[in-house]
């Protein structure tokens, strides 16, 4: 079973236009072709960037958290309470109305008690300012290496300056060394997304983002399988060309300098609408989707592959529509906080005074009331 399984899974008619076969790209001549076996490293590179990941933000993206005074907020920690904890854990971490009045009353607390320690136990769970901030920082360094890399690996090319050199000789074209390694360390870097999105900093945009880390990985591994290294490389790149001007606005942002992130967002803003809603779609789909069509008739790879970019552009759709909203908030000088994220919650400071005096739920902690709200 499992033979037939791998058998109509590598069919060459899913895979490769027709009249073509899988002996048509082994290695002759010194042509060198990409194989499905070469993907098999990207796990284990997977594992190893989450380790050097771990060394980078221990080792260089804390130390530079303190050299740009990225503060911690100080949180007022929720007071052990079995009834209300075994309700925010087994039921939901915003009750109803109806909820808080029964809760207190099974726990002898305040209704203005029960809404205090839920909004602290909700803080708490939120990241700290120095997660995010390391976050960023890691990802802001391997974009930008990776977006170098990848102009490095492909400016110098023919199918750079004129897409239909992208399809010249189409699937018989040798695969090259640099386009090997920017293969293989894009495909695991995202598999080291994916493996540590549950420990990530979650957003509002969490199931998109999980969406987009697997279509890419899709995307990526199915451009290598049939042979689609050239429109490959130039899509990798054009992605990377604006991831690092948000994370490293994000890096500002944490550090308290507003003005200064604020600008890299309106260029980073820019950069995304320009890649993502003009080049991609208009120049590198048109090129995937119209110009094979001139060598040789459809088949499923092409469909498929087409479909994918259709997946991931919509994700760009949905993503601009957000960095829109607060490029125009920011143009217009209003207070702005990242659409994507969960935002921290205040406590009225009348309240926080009298919980200090005489509320059962109180920690001892001076009043703290922040009301000013950054972006993510």
């Amino acid at each position: 079973m499992f033979q037939t399984l791998y058998s109509y899974f590598w069919w060459e008619r899913l895979w490769l236009p027709a009249n073509l076969t899988w002996a048509d790209l082994e290695d002759r001549d010194g042509r060198v072709y990409a194989k499905a076996s070469d993907l098999y490293i990207t796990l284990p590179l997977a594992f190893l960037f989450l380790i050097v990941r771990h060394l980078f933000e221990t080792y260089v993206a804390t130390p530079l958290a303190g050299l740009l005074n990225v503060k911690e907020k100080v949180r007022l920690k929720a007071t052990p309470n079995a009834v209300l904890e075994k309700f925010y854990a087994a039921t939901t971490k915003h009750p109803k109305q109806a909820d808080v009045e029964m809760l207190s009353k099974k726990s002898g607390c305040t209704v203005r008690q029960v809404e205090r320690w839920f909004r602290r136990r909700r803080n708490q769970d939120r990241p700290s300012t120095l997660k995010k901030f390391r976050e960023a920082s890691w990802r802001f360094t391997f974009y930008l290496i990776a977006f170098i890399a990848g102009m490095a690996v492909i400016v110098d090319k023919p199918w750079f300056y004129d897409l239909r050199e992208v399809w010249k000789g189409y699937p018989i074209q040798s695969m090259l060394p640099s386009q090997y390694w920017y293969y293989m360390i894009e495909l695991s870097f995202y598999w080291s997304l994916l493996f540590s999105i549950a420990s990530d900093v979650k957003r509002k945009d969490f199931k998109e983002q999980i969406i987009h880390h697997v279509a890419t990985i899709i995307l990526i591994s199915f451009s290598w399988f049939a042979n689609y290294i050239r429109a490959g490389t130039l899509i990798m790149a054009l992605h990377d060309s604006s991831d690092y001007l948000l994370e490293s606005a994000k890096m500002f942002n944490y550090a308290g300098w507003r003005n200064t992130c604020n600008n890299i967002f309106i260029v980073f803003a820019a950069v995304f609408i320009i890649t993502r809603l003009v080049i991609l779609p208009f120049w590198i789909m048109h090129c995937t989707v119209f110009y094979p069509l001139d060598l040789y008739p459809a088949f499923f790879g092409y469909y498929f592959f087409n479909f994918m970019m259709v997946v991931l552009q919509s994700l760009h759709i949905f993503w601009a529509y957000l960095i829109i909203r607060m490029a125009q908030k920011f143009i217009t000088g209003k207070v702005v906080e990242d659409e994507r994220s969960d935002r921290e919650e205040t406590d009225n400071s009348e309240e926080e005074e009298e919980a200090a005096k005489n509320g059962p739920l109180s920690n001892g902690h001076p009043v703290l009331n922040n009301n000013h709200r950054k972006t993510d």
